[in-house]
């Protein structure tokens, strides 16, 4: 090949290779989220009690109180202002800290539907810290609303672990069953025998140890917490029941009713016989003389 055919397949190449169209990286920006606003945090507990925490104050001015607890060392570590403590049960908002102190304001519902109400200094409490995010659930779900209060009526010490009988009123009953679930003063317990307005726990030592339960005695006032789920179904039967008539409410309008319209009803003589004898029914007789007596009463 000639120098000159050299010179003009380089020149092509060269031409060639400055036509090739470069490639860019085109970032494409994801589309944009569709705003769903913000979701506010639940406070969740597990009914695990941590440990017992002492009053330090407790300012009652009637409708409203501020309460100071005293934790034990570290266990406020990382808490905020707003953060979630569960104290006997009851979900209280951090306020205010001071080293392993923190308070707690208390509104009227608070002091009316709990035993904190009842709180002076130098009384021990249950708390827990809100649960998070991976946290083992030992117990149950816990909300730190409290559903009800109980007095301890009956306990019975043996040497491995206490029956406590609890009282409450009577139209709660029907959310606890044996073998479920109930939160009381916030710790996770298991249900033993339930009569109406009352039931029974057993609490093993270490229970007994770590929690308030150490401390309390007969005439003792404890928060509680019924299941949710379980409280959720039992209203949810009820409700369809009573929509389709077969609910105990309406059942006992319908057996009241039967009872007013069966006894209301008088014997109705019977159409007069045709028969040529002249035969009339002895019981027609009877109650012509007198339709308000019990043979002339007709029941369903």
């Amino acid at each position: 090949m000639s120098a000159t055919s050299v010179k003009s397949t380089a020149g092509l190449s060269a031409r060639s290779s400055a036509f090739v169209p470069r490639l860019r990286s085109k970032v494409v920006p994801a589309p944009a989220r569709r705003s769903r606003g913000a979701v506010s945090p639940v406070a969740l507990f597990t009914g695990l009690v941590q440990g017992t925490t002492t009053v330090v104050s407790f300012d009652n001015v009637g409708d409203f109180a501020r309460l100071k607890l005293k934790f034990p060392p570290n266990t406020l570590d990382g808490i905020l202002i707003g953060a979630s403590v569960a104290c006997n049960g009851t979900c209280l908002t951090v306020v205010e800290t001071d080293g392993d102190c923190a308070c707690f304001d208390l509104i009227v519902e608070t002091l009316r539907a709990t035993n904190l109400g009842e709180l002076e200094p130098g009384s021990e409490v249950n708390y827990e810290r809100s649960a998070k995010v991976g946290d083992e659930i030992g117990g149950h779900n816990v909300s730190g609303h409290v559903s009800t209060k109980a007095t301890i009526v009956t306990q019975t010490d043996t040497d491995n672990n206490r029956e406590v009988v609890f009282e409450l009123d009577p139209r709660w009953s029907k959310y606890i069953l044996p073998k479920g679930f109930v939160a009381v003063d916030g710790c996770s317990l298991t249900v033993g025998d339930v009569s109406p307005g009352r039931f029974n726990v057993w609490l093993i030592p270490e229970t007994i140890r770590a929690t308030v339960f150490a401390t309390k005695n007969v005439g003792s006032t404890v928060n509680i917490e019924i299941e949710s789920q379980t409280q959720t179904i039992v209203d949810t039967i009820e409700r369809v029941l009573d929509e389709r008539g077969l609910g105990l409410e309406s059942a006992a309008t319908s057996s009241s009713e039967s009872s007013t319209n069966a006894a209301s009803k008088t014997y109705e003589p019977k159409t007069k016989a045709t028969v040529s004898d002249g035969y009339k029914d002895p019981m027609d007789e009877l109650c012509e003389e007198d339709p308000s007596a019990d043979e002339c009463k007709v029941f369903d």
